[in-house]
């Protein structure tokens, strides 16, 4: 393992590492449970330090005691920590929430669908009560359970709302009702069919899982990628950045009723999408990235006689959302997510950089041919509605300028792949900067150099945690704009 530094830490020194951490600028990203032994469950913890390209990663022998939480001083290990418990067994002693949360609304299981078969330990999974609401009352207080089944076409969900009048008091999204158990998916496969399943976690995010999880593959074989396929990888990429960001406006349009702008934002996605098929054969670019490289070449002619097109409609139809003063109106001062609560709480991608942190995988921790075409990385201070849709537009301009940069300057000569090698009983860690943000594959194989545990850290999983935290105190009549303007997945959260 290359990308990744790996330390012994005891349970009890879990406390002091973290402060010891957080001291020098780091921060944890997660924590997941693994079993080298059927009976000695394993934690992982990543995390990054300022100016490090290499992650650092924390092995703690869980045992049979409880591990110390560190909820407290990294909230956003929260979910993390409670994924662990019911997935995989692991208690955590001092956990705020030690409630389910992705099986919540299934029956209570006596292990986790994560713990081995032939495990004889003792498990917490049983033991954990469903999440429980809290007591709000009032005269005026009414309830609202929407969802699951919602209007238009849109993915599965239940949010339940306590308000009165307009104004929301508590907001709880039930997220996980059709939870497709994807790392579990991953156990026993050989490095190939992973690569097809990793693009299939979260549709809208094919290349940056792809990505994730070859780059995991990579390093744990030691494989080297060929220069013309790191080059066409950071091309699909910003393509997949392209037609995220244009239907991130459109939706955005729409829920403000600015039926122009929702219509010209959905065509400009379409005909980003036809780009895609005209240079890979998919409009969502799948079977594009592969272990050791890429499956097939990239028609750059027709990236660069669509993009210059795209481009300058691109330009025109942001200027005119620029300046509709009804569609600024509502976006302005809604939603704010400080600065504090999105480190915090986890938040990542274009919402993190809106609240004013300023992070990106691309630029801090280069992959695939980004150290050669270093991206723009936009930022605002204002942390609202406003602020996410504009740094969704720079990341858009700086998208096609990266474009243009790597067509101009040439597509390095030469293979598109280089077959990794067998490496049985080795691991992996690999990141990507999807549209969203931040996602993270680490990968155990077996001695056979299959799949043993896949660990998927997606950026939608992060933001769900963080929305809450602005629509508390917020109004109904704002919910979906804010919601839009956060650019979640369900699939990518109930992964």
């Amino acid at each position: 393992m290359n990308n990744c530094v790996l330390r012994n830490v005891a349970p009890g020194e879990l406390g002091a590492a973290a402060d010891h951490l957080l001291s020098a600028g780091g921060r944890l990203q997660a924590v997941y449970a693994w079993f080298p032994k059927p009976d000695a469950p394993q934690l992982r913890y990543i995390a990054t330090l300022p100016g490090r390209r290499a992650f650092e990663s924390w092995r703690v022998e869980a045992g049979t005691q409880p591990v110390p939480s560190l909820a407290g001083k990294c909230p956003l290990l929260g979910w993390y920590e409670r994924e662990a418990m019911e997935m995989s067994g692991v208690a955590f002693a001092g956990h705020p929430e030690p409630e389910r949360l992705v099986t919540a609304f299934f029956p209570s299981m006596e292990r986790g669908p994560l713990e081995p078969a032939e495990a004889t330990h003792a498990s917490v999974a049983a033991s954990l009560a469903a999440p429980t609401l809290p007591q709000v009352s009032g005269k005026h207080v009414q309830l609202l359970p929407f969802g699951p089944v919602r209007a238009d076409v849109v993915e599965s969900a239940q949010f339940i709302f306590y308000y009165v009048g307009e104004g929301i008091l508590h907001y709880h999204p039930n997220l996980f009702l059709k939870h497709r158990g994807m790392e579990k998916q991953f156990e026993g496969m050989d490095l190939e069919a992973g690569a097809l399943l990793a693009e299939r976690v979260s549709g809208v995010d094919s290349v940056a899982h792809a990505l994730a999880y070859v780059q995991a593959i990579e390093d744990a074989t030691d494989c080297v990628v060929p220069p013309r396929a790191r080059w066409l990888r950071v091309i699909a990429a910003e393509l997949e950045r392209i037609y995220n960001h244009l239907h991130y406006l459109g939706h955005l349009c729409h829920t403000t009723t600015l039926k122009v702008g929702e219509a010209q934002g959905k065509l400009l996605e379409e005909r980003a999408k036809q780009m895609n098929a005209l240079a890979s054969g998919s409009r969502f670019l799948r079977s594009i990235v592969w272990p050791g490289g890429v499956r097939r070449d990239l028609d750059v002619v027709a990236i660069a006689q669509s993009v210059t097109i795209l481009d300058r409609d691109l330009q025109r139809y942001v200027d005119l959302i620029e300046r509709t003063t009804s569609h600024l109106d509502r976006l302005i001062a809604t939603a704010p997510l400080s600065q504090q609560i999105a480190y915090d709480q986890g938040a990542t991608g274009p919402v993190e950089r809106a609240s004013g942190i300023d992070r990106d995988l691309r630029r801090d921790r280069p992959y695939a041919a980004y150290d050669e075409l270093p991206p723009a990385v936009a930022t605002r201070s204002e942390g609202d509605a406003y602020a996410r849709m504009m740094v969704r537009i720079a990341e858009l301009r700086a998208s096609f300028g990266l474009l243009d940069d790597a067509l101009a300057r040439g597509i390095p000569a030469g293979p598109l792949l280089e077959p990794c090698p067998r490496a049985p009983n080795s691991e992996g860690l690999g990141w990507a900067e999807s549209p969203r943000g931040t996602v993270i594959y680490a990968l155990h194989l077996d001695d056979r150099s299959r799949i043993l545990r896949a660990k998927i850290k997606s950026p939608s999983f992060s933001n769900w945690r963080v929305f809450p935290f602005t629509v508390h105190d917020s109004n109904m009549m704002d919910y979906a704009i804010n919601e839009a303007s956060f650019g979640l997945t369900i699939a990518g959260c109930a992964r």
